[in-house]
Formats: C-alpha cells, sequence, structure tokens
C-alpha cells in the first residue's frame, strides 16, 4: 500500500505577519513549525504502515525552508519526501494550492490513500484537502477520527459530526482529512533522526508538473486577499438609574429600539 500525506509548514502563531503590499504572509526570517494538524495525519499513516505494511510518501509546497518540515516527517516514519517550490506557486488560494498538490499526487502516481490534517492554523478554510480529492475526482471524507478497516479497494472510517459520529465506507484510492482525535502523535526516534538527514529531497517546480502558469499561483487563484486590517473594538454603555422594574423597563424599550434600527 501507498500512503501520501501533504502537509505544510506554517508560521508560528505568535510571529505571524503579513506583507502590507501583497496581502500574504511573510514567511521568510519568520519562525515556522510543522502544522499541528498534519502531525495527527503523519501519525496515521505510519500506523497503517505498521499494520498493513507498504510505504508514505510525503509533499508539501512552499520555499525552500519547507525541507525542514518534510525532514521532520521523515523522523516521524515517513518514507519519501517531495517538494513543489516554484516563484510561480506564490501566493496560491487554496484552490491554485489544491490544484497543484493534486498534479505533484497525478506525477507521483499508484496510492492507495491520502491523508491530511483538518487544516492549517494559519489559514483555518480546511479547504485544500477537499479540493486535492475533488481534482483527483477521487472519494473523499473529512474530520475523521477513526480509520475502522482498511482493505486493498475499500475503507471504513468514522467521521466526527457536531451531534455524533457517522460510520463511512469509501472505496479507493481515497482521501481522508483527520482530527485530533484520531491518534496520539508520536516523538522523533533516534533512528528516525539521522534518517531525516541522510534522505533524499525530490524538489519539482511547475515546468516538472507540466502546470500552465496561469492555473497556479497567484495568476490561478480566483479569490485573492484584497485588504487585512484589525476590526475597531468599540463600547457603548448606558447606565439606567431606578428601581429593578422601572430598570427592566427601561433595557426592555432600548432593545425594541435597536431591533427597530
Amino acid at each position: 500500500m501507498h500512503f501520501i500525506v501533504c502537509i505544510k509548514q506554517v508560521p508560528n502563531t505568535t510571529e505571524i505577519k503579513i506583507d502590507p503590499k501583497t496581502n500574504t504572509l511573510v514567511r521568510e526570517g519568520v519562525e515556522s513549525i510543522l502544522n499541528p494538524f498534519d502531525a495527527y495525519a503523519i501519525e496515521e499513516a505510519v500506523r497503517l504502515k505498521e499494520a498493513h505494511g507498504g510505504t508514505i510518501t510525503a509533499i508539501s509546497m512552499g520555499p525552500n525552508q519547507v525541507e525542514g518540515t518534510l525532514r521532520e516527517a521523515i523522523s516521524l516514519g515517513v518514507d519519501r519526501i517531495i517538494l513543489l517550490s516554484d516563484r510561480k506557486f506564490a501566493g496560491a488560494d487554496t484552490w491554485a494550492t489544491s490544484f497543484t498538490l493534486a498534479a505533484a499526487i497525478r506525477k507521483v502516481g499508484d496510492y492507495t490513500l491520502i491523508l491530511t490534517g483538518q487544516q492549517a492554523i494559519d489559514g483555518d478554510t480546511a479547504q485544500v484537502g477537499p479540493g486535492i480529492a475533488a481534482h483527483l475526482k477521487i472519494p473523499q471524507t473529512c474530520f475523521v477520527r477513526k480509520i475502522v478497516s482498511l482493505e486493498p479497494c475499500k475503507a471504513q472510517v468514522q467521521r466526527l459530526m457536531e451531534d455524533g459520529i457517522d460510520t463511512v465506507e469509501m472505496k479507493l484510492p481515497a482521501l481522508i482529512s483527520v482530527v485530533k482525535e484520531i491518534n496520539t502523535p508520536r516523538l522523533p526516534s533516534l533512528r528516525g533522526k539521522r534518517n531525516a538527514k541522510s534522505a533524499e529531497l525530490t524538489v519539482w517546480n511547475a515546468e516538472d508538473l507540466g502546470l500552465d502558469e496561469k492555473m497556479i499561483g497567484l495568476n490561478g487563484s480566483p479569490t485573492q486577499v484584497l485588504n487585512i486590517f484589525s476590526p475597531k473594538h468599540e463600547k457603548q454603555v448606558e447606565k439606567f438609574d431606578g428601581d429593578s422594574d422601572q430598570a427592566a423597563e427601561l433595557i426592555v424599550r432600548r432593545l425594541h429600539e435597536f431591533t427597530k434600527r
């Protein structure tokens, strides 16, 4: 079996900076970490490999510094790492990002299951995983809390919902995005750290993937950020004098006035 994990390097939440000219995240010179939700996807892929055999490929898109995050994935049990890096990929929204990742997965070839984290902490959209599945035209299930069974041609998973848990059966190959309830990620082993240093890194650009630059990066993004600002937080306070009955009557009257605005 071949498991593919799509991971992302994100800015540390205490160090997020925005470029005022492009309205995009500044990544150069900013402390970056493995997206915490992706650690659960890596761990689940490793557990599946331990239970069923096979290999794991981790794919990430970004600048050269993402190599460190991919090597961290090796230390956790991933077998192969691929970096999608090209200036033409810069500024991609969730559609263009999922389009590029899907192209890389097609180039990788035969795979059983694609795993992603629930969402990235820098965007919180939870759209890239489903977007990859849509581009590849394969089944997908989000918010997976447990993989009940995995067979060569189908998988059964539990999906976490607001009002309970759904059990879903899906044909393979497929994609799942996992929630943190699915497992507890392991720490890197000493052997894993040694493997991470020597692992071969494959780097693909837009030309390697055969992609039209009009379909990727900022050029291929249907959504673009026009402005970023901190919302104003204003408080208006009114004091109601009198006994409790009078105050209650005044409050009700003022609420009616607000609803009529």
